[in-house]
């Protein structure tokens, strides 16, 4: 059976987690879903080996192996939109971003395999997560959490236009401390080349606001990048590191600062 997560602990305050970057669904599942499904179009690839390097750096890597198809780890299990009056993908998805059917006519999960898919894999996975915070908290005193995406630069479903290339979300301002998220803007500010926004389009999912408790010592930001940044857009979204040099050089020092910023005294 394969691992939902891959779990690297590390002794500093900082924990990374990659929660969109798996390609793995269950055969039962895999069986049903249609061309567009199953070539994962909505995957934030590669944001796996784009944060590798912060293992290095004390932090802790948590990163999911199946699908968001399978189960939107980032999404409210209760159902409950992130964004209201906007157009928001269900906690098991149901049409890929290009709004193209995930499912074969008939295959979609009713809500009963949808109770069973939040129980078999989006709470195993969030007790694991919850109990590295506590971990890293009960160590440091506080804990650090960076939620870590990706996303199609144009995605007319949810954005007009280009995305900005660097987007931080602390949900406008409520899941870290001002200090925090000040430093966090200023390293994206002074990227070389890239453009940045700050509680822009993409605020901070449910990771971000359900962890995000900054006077119980818990602060989380989230750090969604336009996939043009380090990648080609296009199928089968081949990584390409000459274009992601300035994107790796803003993530370690955004690390950087992360895993040294203290809380007040």
């Amino acid at each position: 059976m394969m691992p939902l997560w891959d779990l690297h602990r590390g002794d500093g305050p900082l924990i990374v987690n990659v929660p969109h970057a798996g390609t793995f669904a269950p055969p039962a599942i895999a069986a049903r879903l249609t061309t567009a499904g199953q070539a994962w179009p909505d995957t934030d690839w590669h944001v796996e080996k784009l944060y590798a390097f912060a293992r290095d750096e004390g932090a802790t890597l948590l990163c999911a192996t199946h699908s968001r198809y399978v189960v939107d780890l980032n999404r409210d299990p209760s159902g409950a939109a992130l964004y209201a009056g906007a157009d928001n993908t269900e906690v098991c998805p149901t049409r890929t971003f290009a709004n193209e059917p995930i499912y074969e006519e008939g295959g979609a999960p009713a809500q009963e395999e949808s109770v069973h898919r939040i129980a078999a894999y989006f709470w195993p996975y969030h007790d694991t997560l919850a109990a590295e915070i506590e971990r890293v908290r009960a160590r440091h005193g506080y804990a650090v959490l960076l939620d870590g995406h990706s996303i199609r630069s144009e995605v007319p479903r949810f954005f007009a236009g280009r995305l900005p290339d660097l987007n931080l979300g602390t949900a406008d301002g409520a899941s870290c401390a001002p200090a925090l998220q000040a430093q966090a803007a200023d390293v994206l500010a002074g990227a070389n080349g890239l453009t940045h926004v700050v509680n822009g389009r993409f605020k901070g999912g449910w990771i971000t606001r359900r962890y995000g408790r900054p006077a119980e010592g818990v602060h989380a930001l989230q750090l969604e990048v336009g996939q043009r940044c380090y990648m080609d857009e296009a199928p089968p979204y081949p990584w390409d590191a000459k274009r992601a040099t300035a994107l790796s050089d803003v993530l370690r020092k955004l690390v950087a600062v992360l895993a040294a910023w203290r809380p007040p005294a």
